[in-house]
């Protein structure tokens, strides 16, 4: 699994779509939009209906949940993060990323624009909330 670089500021879960599904950010933007569901839209980071119904939309399964994160380890092999989760005037926001398992590598796909590197390992850094479980990629 590829990371996917957001093209908007706030695109990060239309990103972390778009890389979950294997698809372009461009792709899952037009998705997004069909769906009612746009970047600016604070509900996308501050909620996790739109994000759900996107990946629904691209043909993804996700848990009913959002789960506290305990542990790297004890993450499954794909999943939907909040990092930089904070509040703001009475109300949570987070940037989504994705944590993918594969062959035994534990990496974090970041859309944001400005990091040299979109991919990450640099767990200690990063300081997830919860996260949703994600199937059948």
């Amino acid at each position: 699994m590829e990371p996917v670089v957001q093209e908007e500021t706030t695109g990060c879960g239309i990103a972390a779509s778009a890389a979950l599904a294997g698809i372009s950010y461009a792709k899952a933007k037009r998705t997004a939009n069909a769906l009612g569901i746009y970047a600016d839209d604070t509900a996308l980071w501050s909620e996790t209906d739109h994000v759900r119904k996107l990946l629904q939309e691209l043909g993804l399964s996700v848990s009913p949940k959002e789960t506290p994160f305990e542990s790297w380890d004890w993450l499954p092999d794909k999943a939907l993060l909040a990092i930089k989760w904070h509040v703001e005037h009475d109300k949570p926001f987070w940037h989504w990323v994705v944590f993918v398992r594969e062959r035994g590598e534990a990496k974090v796909l970041d859309s944001r624009k400005a990091l040299k590197a979109n991919t990450r390992r640099d767990f200690g850094r990063m300081k997830p909330k919860w996260f949703i479980e994600v199937f059948g990629v």
